[in-house]
């Protein structure tokens, strides 16, 4: 059980959608519709309705709409390391930030969850599924996250998340409900648009 309150003010986020979709044929991934909403929307409405702020997207601006600030890893493609350093490069932050894959249909369920299952006494919590950390369904002491990532010494293209979190006191929250499976394959595109909320339904729950 949390010791702390599930939406703290302090805490930002870093949604990470700079990759290559390569088993998706290309493009960009993030982009792709569940539910009448694209993933990334769905990603970044989930970390707004959950007070976070500020909201870093790493990768290519895919809507300049967005309340998020954009910023890109070095080099590109660089990484999921490389993409965490360039988002706290110099940037404003909270005490705590999620730090979050643009692939996961079930956003909105994982970030309220995630930041439930907090604790005071860690340097952070990550869900795991199959027995393996979700190194970006997590959320992170930012302090802890600058300290890691300087230990790399600047070392931060291609570095692995488990080189750069795997030594952290970390809390584990299992995923008993594959709420943090993403979409690789076009198969896993049509098990999330299977299962998903309609867009419109998420809006008017939201407003019940």
């Amino acid at each position: 059980m949390s010791d702390l309150a599930p939406h703290p003010a302090s805490i930002g986020a870093v949604l990470l959608v700079g990759g290559r979709a390569s088993r998706m044929g290309g493009g960009d991934k993030p982009l792709l519709d569940v539910g009448g909403a694209s993933l990334f929307a769905r990603a970044a409405r989930a970390l707004q309705n959950a007070g976070c702020r500020p909201i870093v997207a790493v990768g290519p601006e895919l809507d300049a709409s967005a309340d998020v600030r954009w910023v890109r890893e070095d080099p590109p493609f660089g990484g999921p390391v490389a993409a965490l350093a360039a988002a706290l490069d110099g940037a404003e932050a909270g005490d705590w930030t999620v730090l979050l894959a643009g692939d996961l249909p079930r956003a909105d369920e994982l970030v309220p969850r995630l930041l439930a299952g907090r604790s005071e006494s860690t340097a952070g919590t990550v869900f795991v599924a199959d027995g393996h950390p979700q190194w970006l369904a997590g959320v992170y002491r930012t302090s802890a996250l600058r300290r890691a990532l300087a230990d790399l010494g600047g070392e931060v293209a291609g570095a692995s998340c488990r080189a750069l979190l795997g030594e952290l006191e970390l809390t584990l929250l299992p995923d008993d409900d594959g709420v943090t499976a993403d979409v690789d394959t076009p198969d896993d595109l049509a098990r999330a648009r299977l299962r998903a909320v309609p867009s419109q339904r998420i809006e008017e729950t939201t407003h019940d």
